[in-house]
């Protein structure tokens, strides 16, 4: 067969061949905000959103996230099998929420339920959603012993957002006790302090997420157990362990936050943080069947199963609930606990090492969660957000913030340590940072760096 002209032009409307170089078959113009009247071949569409998509920082290098970056490539495997299973369908997919319901009771055991078989729990999107459907059961508790007027929610401003949406959506008070002095998180005084009547709850966190560290819920119970015996006030406690439910039980043993404390009424973590798997999934369990009032729960006829629900949300994958499952199978309790004693011990090494080389002041190490925060110490020419932008430079995202009120004055950078940071990552981080130290050290003022005008 003869070959065609170089010159020759392509018929009008005749589709490109396949055996073109990759780029030659890209149209000059691709539309971005509105559908392409015409398709494209899958092999360039791929390309075209994979190139797009290098233009992301590495998320095994974001020390900002709490998310899971790295999981085993079995469980890689694993999650791509069921990605078409919806969670919602459990008659249709009984093993997969039979794996959902061990997860629960795998969690309730590891979280001192006095009866494992009678803990309620679920999945759920994110801490987000789980801490939204505990709200919800603390309000509801709440009205079912009679309370009128205006209910209010006591926490630290430390908090998560999703607090305060719950308290917004849902019509709660947000009493927000501020940060003071060197006290970053809520303290069982402040807490009580703020308790009335119209209180549905007390929310401790096991991880606050400006610097990583828990807040005393032991304590906190204890003093509103102390104010109960003088008002006859009963407030219960959510614990909020996005994080620290899946670090306590495993590095901290002896420490006592969980259903051991007779107040503590329900508790979340996020699967996809320390529970080690890719976003998508979180836990909320509750102490018994009386922590969650049954007129939430809904049972309901779906698509030929009766089936009991309470969540916010019905359609989602099965893929990071069964992923969960094959972590607790894979690691076990020893396993979990080699995995975030790791995480810990880099943490607190990497924290040590910052801390030597002279302009930084640690403000946490790493100790509770594998989470620091530091700051610029002294009367330097930099600010932390000249380091976070220096560091974006090499490929380092390190966040730079202000805390809330009342420490708005105070500016620092954290770092999240998370299964996959390896001691060499952090080894390379500090190098780094020490190679930058002449440039911010040269600096005029802060911010007048050449790498700093995006700070």
């Amino acid at each position: 067969m003869a070959l065609a002209h170089p010159s020759r032009q392509p018929e009008p409307g005749r589709a490109e061949l396949s055996i073109n170089p990759l780029y030659t078959r890209v149209p000059m113009h691709i539309p971005k905000n509105e559908l392409p009247a015409r398709g494209l071949d899958p092999d360039l569409a791929y390309q075209l959103v994979h190139d797009e998509l290098m233009l992301d920082g590495n998320a095994r290098l974001n020390l900002a996230t709490f998310v899971t970056t790295w999981m085993e490539p079995t469980a890689d495997k694993l999650m791509a099998e069921c990605f078409d299973k919806n969670m919602i369908d459990k008659d249709e997919y009984p093993r997969t929420a039979e794996l959902e319901a061990r997860c629960v009771r795998m969690l309730a055991g590891l979280w001192n339920a006095p009866s494992v078989a009678e803990a309620p729990g679920c999945s759920t999107t994110g801490s987000s959603e789980a801490c939204m459907l505990a709200g919800l059961a603390l309000k509801r508790r709440w009205q079912h012993k009679g309370g009128t007027g205006k209910p209010n929610m006591v926490m630290g401003i430390n908090v998560q957002i999703c607090w305060e949406k719950f308290a917004n959506y849902w019509d709660v008070e947000a009493r927000l006790v501020p940060m003071e002095g060197d006290r970053f998180h809520l303290s069982p005084e402040e807490a009580v302090a703020l308790c009335d009547e119209n209180t549905i709850g007390v929310v401790a966190i096991l991880g606050s997420t400006f610097d990583g560290s828990y807040e005393p819920v032991e304590q906190i119970c204890a003093a509103l157990d102390e104010l109960q015996q003088r008002t006859g006030l009963d407030i219960p406690v959510h614990v909020d362990g996005a994080s620290g439910a899946m670090i306590a039980p495993f590095c901290d043993p002896g420490l006592r936050w969980d259903f051991r404390l007779a107040r503590v009424a329900s508790i979340n973590t996020s699967g996809h943080k320390y529970g080690l798997v890719y976003p998508g999934v979180g836990w909320v369990v509750w102490r018994d069947a009386a922590a969650l009032p049954e007129d939430l729960v809904f049972r309901v006829n779906y698509l030929g199963g009766d089936m009991p629900t309470f969540a916010l949300n019905f359609s989602r994958p099965g893929s990071q609930v069964v992923t969960q499952y094959y972590n607790f199978l894979r690691l076990g309790f020893d396993g979990y606990r080699r995995v975030q004693q790791s995480c810990r011990d880099v943490a607190t090494t990497l924290s040590g090492q910052i801390a030597e080389l002279g302009p930084f002041q640690l403000l946490t190490k790493g100790a509770q969660l594998p989470v620091f925060a530091f700051t610029v110490a002294g009367d330097q020419p930099f600010s932390v957000f000249d380091v976070s932008t220096a560091l974006r430079t090499q490929g380092w995202l390190v966040p730079a913030y202000t805390f809330p009120a009342n420490r708005t004055d105070l500016a620092v950078l954290r770092i999240v340590v998370r299964n996959g940071f390896s001691l060499d990552l952090a080894e390379a981080l500090v190098a780094d940072l020490k190679r930058l130290l002449p440039t911010l050290r040269g600096q005029q003022r802060p911010g007048a760096a050449s790498f700093a005008h995006g700070a």
